[in-house]
């Protein structure tokens, strides 16, 4: 039943996505709204599903045999699957998902790859689907302790599936300021905030279905201004193995730099940009 479900989900989730995607690739021919340099970056977006499927293929097969070994014999007590669970069960992972992005975005050995997510110039449905390689393990290490706690591994895979999938239909500038809606739940909106590298934008919103934890850990940013969409530094390439690999080259160049192993956990574990205080 479970399974069947998070079948459905992700079947629901391609739908939604070809149906905005096509809506805004239409919008920005009527508009040339720069519709070349909007199609590569749809490209380049979606590109990016190949590294991250062929890694989903070792991933997920680790993250399953993973999960129920901890469940069978690690985990103390069982908790039942009913409708309530379950809904506890995605307020969890909700809650889980906003450390895994939040950390994504201040520790630097995760960030190489979910800089991937963050590198698109332009805001559409594709970016949706713009993953980074090792994205899959850090979010299975950060879930594992909800298995722990006696959720099913099932409950918990429906669970992260449920968050990701609801976040499709928020990367587009298709739909406007949502009111309420915004203050409570994730939105387009709320998520075009999050993508924006304005300083006054960077590292906020990090929620996937509720605002709720962004407000509790003072994180929340209404829109205000457009965003301007990408990295905060010069980045600006629609190459796939640019995009795949875009901060990988400057995290090497700083490691075979590095005078100590105190600089090299810094380099790994502060945040991007850190450097030696000398």
């Amino acid at each position: 039943m479970i399974e069947a479900w998070i079948l459905r989900m992700d079947s629901l989730s391609l739908l939604v996505a070809v149906a905005l995607l096509s809506v805004e690739t239409v919008k920005d021919l009527i508009l040339r709204h720069q519709p070349g340099k909007r199609f590569l970056e749809t490209l380049a977006s979606l590109s990016t599903q190949i590294p991250y499927i062929l890694g989903e293929l070792f991933f997920t097969t680790a993250t399953v045999i993973v999960y129920f070994t901890v469940y069978e014999f690690v985990t103390p007590l069982a908790i039942p699957v009913t409708v309530g669970t379950l809904v506890l069960a995605l307020i969890a992972a909700d809650f889980v998902y906003y450390w895994e992005h939040r950390l994504a975005h201040q520790i630097r050995l995760l960030w190489i790859s979910h800089a991937v997510h963050h590198s698109a110039r332009v805001m559409n449905t594709a970016v949706a689907f713009r993953f980074g390689f090792f994205e899959s393990p850090w979010a299975a290490l950060i879930h594992l302790p909800l298995i722990l706690i006696g959720f099913h591994p099932l409950v918990v895979f429906a669970a992260q599936v449920a968050v990701l999938v609801y976040q499709t239909w928020i990367h587009t500038e298709l739909i406007g300021k949502l009111g309420v809606f915004d203050k409570v739940f994730n939105s387009p909106a709320n998520h075009r905030v999050h993508h924006g590298c304005d300083a006054k934008y960077l590292d906020r919103n990090y929620g996937g279905i509720l605002m709720l934890w962004d407000r509790l850990f003072g994180t929340y940013q209404a829109e205000e201004e457009t965003p301007r969409y990408g990295l905060a530094r010069d980045f600006d390439s629609v190459n796939p193995l640019k995009v795949w690999f875009s901060e990988y080259p400057a995290l090497l160049r700083d490691l075979a730099a590095a005078r100590s192993v105190a600089e090299v956990r810094g380099y790994l574990f502060k945040r991007p940009g850190w450097r030696p205080s000398s």
